[in-house]
């Protein structure tokens, strides 16, 4: 959670997490794998109620992007500056908030959890071959969004 929010919000839905994994520790199945992929599934159910207000951040980045410049940075701000997007921070911003929250969650949980696909898949409930078609659609739809520039490459070959 610490690649996608500030600390202090990363601290509060870690704690959430924790929380909800001590709640949820009868549930804990050691014979479906890990306790990893569990600790994440639960982190993206907290993650999406968090979802809203972070999307409602995407949506004023793709507005502001490239204006505002007499305004103090906020934590948008310095999310942003974190992703090495360049001048294209608003049409990734806009297509990360146009991805469904499905796609969403396995892009994230790819790519900041750096979970392979079969974890993605314990993590989030669903079949091992959803992930990477997934994966798939996020990258066409966000090298799409980025003008041809594949954002899991750095290339162009949408």
């Amino acid at each position: 959670m610490g690649r996608r929010l500030d600390r202090q919000a990363a601290d509060d839905l870690t704690a959430e997490v924790f929380l909800a994994a001590f709640r949820k520790r009868e549930t804990f199945d050691p014979g479906r794998g890990r306790v990893r992929p569990w600790l994440y599934g639960l982190a993206s159910n907290v993650i999406a109620v968090h979802r809203r207000a972070e999307a409602r951040r995407l949506a004023a980045l793709q507005r502001g992007a490239g204006t505002d410049h007499d305004r103090e940075p906020g934590h948008e701000d310095r999310v942003v500056t974190r992703v090495d997007a360049g001048s294209a921070q608003g049409r990734l911003a806009a297509g990360l908030r146009a991805l469904p929250d499905g796609d969403r969650d396995v892009l994230l949980l790819s790519a900041l959890g750096e979970l392979s696909h079969e974890e993605v898949a314990q993590a989030l409930d669903i079949p091992y071959g959803t992930v990477g078609s997934r994966l798939n659609r996020v990258r066409r739809k966000l090298c799409t969004a980025l003008g041809g520039v594949n954002p899991l490459h750095g290339g162009s070959d949408g």
